[in-house]
């Protein structure tokens, strides 16, 4: 195409294909263009001289200071044909200009229509079915992607017969409006040769006939406009499978990225890497395995008619031979190879906010690189560089930047965290986002902490869990804002359940300030206060509760008789007020059945009682309802069967109650008693059983064997008898 003087090639493309990549670098050495306009935000015009320095997969990152949620990535692979386009022309000394509408135009629009491609169709799907296939994906690769050229002309007409009779609307309207207007910036500045690289949907905008400049001028007058700032970060080939904002996202990226980068025996180089996976993964494969199933793929190809094997072709190759039908084993070859955990790097010469740049320099010095694919770590916190790691990942938790989750570790004791680390793209721009909040890591966490705790809408959970967060980040300099913060909060708090349910959380907080070395000071004045209100209030929570309540009452109990074990031993004065509180209550007669049974296993365990088996007797004499009988006993056994196993007293207590119910009660008691022994583990149950077994066999069968032996009194007897009968109504019968 010619505008005026100027010599205009459009070279249509499929975005990630790697056969239109080697296209297009073809094509421009042949065209030598002294001009070259790639699709994307011409915001970014002045980050293109630092591709060369890049490691793909990268995008391009637009965002709107102060508004996380207007933001949108524009990702290039290697195999990306704008991406070489970009390194040819700087390559060259050539100017690479981007020529899509502006992030600032893109970024203020609507959210419904930012990610609004304006397509009514898939073009590429259309000119599959029109060929005959039934996957657009296969057509492409065969009509272009296995192809030694790839023919824009021809593309540039089909793409006209597609779009014959469309009316463009929306936001495509407009980035073909402002694609045109880039176009003629460029022949109005005098270039001889230009080179447009573009979707092949937009070429039949870009060739022929342009209209007006007018019309275009008005297309795009009075457009919504946002400031918006620019910089590259590092992407995944996994995010690359998926469909971005414009309908570029590919399910394959890693078996392109093997196309684009071994034109010569793909088959062959695609199957023998499958097999090393396979075998890293212990699983036996043999170089025999590979030769069958590159035979079989050639051959599914050409029974198929294709040119070459595509990905389903070599799919098949391996599940049938080298995975031997295992869809686990495809599965994984499916996660490393066609999909594949890349990810990609920037440079320090990138812009970035200096929160950016202190996290590069803390992952170097604590040697934690970025991978794209989930890692587990174990730290082991004596260690200062894993103790070191442990900060950082917490002070990223308290910012937003969830590079890692803190699972179950392995290992016993609080010196031990388990992570699980994976990167993703977002977490740049959540860096960003925080940026103003400090310059390091650690000071943006410590401002972050101090403003969540001056917020006022935080519950004493949230402070509670706040306290602990920035004990395990290390930031001293947040706690005396955050405590200050927590001791007001619960000073006015009268809700005994939540003073409970926070407590756990700051004697963590405070134990951790020993075990890492972390200064708590004060934290040990709230933790006796909160304890102190929590012993005055409980027996008024206590009263006239009905079963949920109970039950969910007793889970803070439960806690808060953990958390005070975990208190100092050098000050016993916590722990004796609790117990002392729980002592008080338990012998009160107006309890729940599910909490007098929990208290009294309590101090039992704690050494507290010497009456234990009364207290049992009289919960399950035949004066009790059965099923406060039964819910006493669930409170009693909860947390395991081992008591009855180790105490045959208590065992025959339980067991003689039991089995002395009438049967209407039994099976009333029936649920709620199976419900408590279900909660045993296994061999607790088994252990239970035997006791009571043993003890049917044994000490009652000799009981009644010692009864049939002695000697009774009838005249002696005689009395009591007549003194029952009496009371029975039964006398003189």
């Amino acid at each position: 195409m010619v505008l005026g003087e100027t010599s205009v090639s459009v070279l249509g493309v499929r975005h990630h294909g790697p056969g239109s990549a080697r296209a297009v670098r073809r094509e421009l050495e042949r065209l030598r263009p002294d001009a070259i306009l790639v699709e994307g935000p011409p915001e970014a015009d002045a980050l293109v001289a630092l591709a060369p320095e890049l490691e793909p997969p990268v995008a391009l990152l637009a965002h709107v200071p102060g508004a996380p949620a207007r933001a949108a990535f524009w990702p290039f692979a290697a195999f990306s044909p704008e991406w070489q386009a970009i390194l040819y022309g700087t390559a060259a000394g050539i100017p690479v200009r981007f020529c899509d509408l502006p992030a600032a135009h893109s970024l203020a629009e609507p959210d419904e229509e930012q990610h609004d491609d304006g397509l009514r169709t898939d073009p590429i799907a259309n000119l599959a079915a029109a060929a005959g296939y039934d996957d657009p994906e296969r057509w492409w690769e065969d009509v272009v992607e296995h192809r030694g050229d790839t023919p824009f002309e021809v593309i540039a007409e089909a793409m006209a017969a597609v779009r014959e009779g469309h009316e463009p609307d929306g936001r495509e309207a407009r980035r073909e409006a402002y694609l045109r207007k880039t176009l003629r910036a460029a022949v109005k500045q005098g270039h001889g040769r230009i080179a447009v690289i573009c979707g092949a949907w937009h070429v039949p905008a870009l060739t022929g006939g342009l209209p007006p400049a007018a019309r275009d001028n008005a297309v795009l007058r009075g457009l919504p406009k946002v400031k918006a700032e620019l910089t590259w970060v590092p992407w995944t080939y996994g995010r690359l499978a998926s469909w971005s904002g414009y309908g570029a996202g590919i399910s394959s990226p890693g078996w392109y990225d093997h196309l684009f980068g071994a034109p010569d025996r793909p088959v062959e180089r695609w199957l023998a890497g499958a097999a090393a996976v396979l075998r890293d993964e212990g699983l036996a494969v043999s170089s025999a395995h590979v030769i069958e199933s590159v035979r079989l793929a050639h051959g599914l190809a050409a029974l198929r008619g294709r040119p070459l094997a595509g990905l389903g072709e070599v799919t098949e190759a391996a599940r049938a031979v080298l995975c031997e039908g295992d869809d686990l084993a495809v599965e994984l070859i499916q996660r490393r190879m066609v999909v594949g955990d890349r990810l990609g790097h920037v440079t320090d010469g990138t812009p970035m906010v200096p929160l950016q740049r202190d996290l590069r320099e803390q992952q170097r010095r604590l040697k934690l690189k970025p991978e794209a694919l989930d890692r587990e770590i174990d730290l082991d916190l004596r260690k200062p560089l894993d103790l070191g790691r442990s900060h950082l990942l917490h002070r990223l938790g308290l910012l937003g930047v969830a590079w890692g989750g803190l699972g179950e570790s392995r290992g016993k004791g609080t010196f031990r965290e388990t992570w699980t680390l994976r990167w993703r793209p977002e977490h740049d721009l959540a860096l960003i986002e925080r940026a103003a909040l400090g310059t390091t890591v650690a000071g943006a966490a410590a401002r972050r902490a101090a403003d969540l705790a001056g917020s006022g809408g935080a519950s004493l959970a949230d402070l509670t869990s706040l306290v602990e967060r920035c004990l395990l980040a290390d930031l001293p300099d947040a706690l005396p804002e955050v405590l200050a913060a927590l001791s007001a909060r619960a000073a006015l708090d009268t809700d005994v359940t939540r003073l409970m349910a926070a407590l756990p959380a700051m004697v963590r907080a405070h134990r951790y300030g020993d075990v890492r070395g972390t200064s708590a000071e004060g934290l040990a004045v709230i933790v006796r206060s909160m304890l102190d209100r929590i012993c005055v209030g409980l027996p008024v929570a206590v009263a006239g509760l009905d079963d949920e309540a109970a039950a969910g009452l007793l889970q803070h109990v439960d806690a808060v008789h953990a958390a005070v074990a975990l208190l100092s031993d050098d000050d016993a004065s916590p722990r004796a007020r609790w117990l002392a509180t729980l002592l008080g209550v338990s012998d009160r007669h107006d309890l729940h059945g599910l909490i007098e049974g929990r208290l009294t296993r309590i101090l039992l365990d704690c050494g507290e009682l010497d009456d234990a088996a009364d207290r049992l007797a009289r919960a399950t004499s035949r004066g009790q309802a059965p099923a406060r009988a039964a819910a006493w006993i669930e409170g009693f056994l909860a947390g395991g069967g081992l008591l009855l196993v180790h105490d045959p007293r208590l065992l025959g207590l339980v067991d003689g109650w039991l089995t002395g119910l009438p049967g209407e009660q039994f099976t009333d008691v029936l649920p709620l008693l199976r419900r408590t022994f279900g909660g045993f583990a296994a061999p607790e149950r088994r252990a239970v059983g035997e006791r009571v077994r043993t003890a049917g066999h044994g000490e009652r069968a000799g009981e009644r064997a010692g009864e049939q032996e002695r000697d009774v009194d009838e005249r002696r007897a005689a009395a009591a008898v007549e003194t029952v009968l009496t009371i029975l109504g039964k006398a003189g019968r």
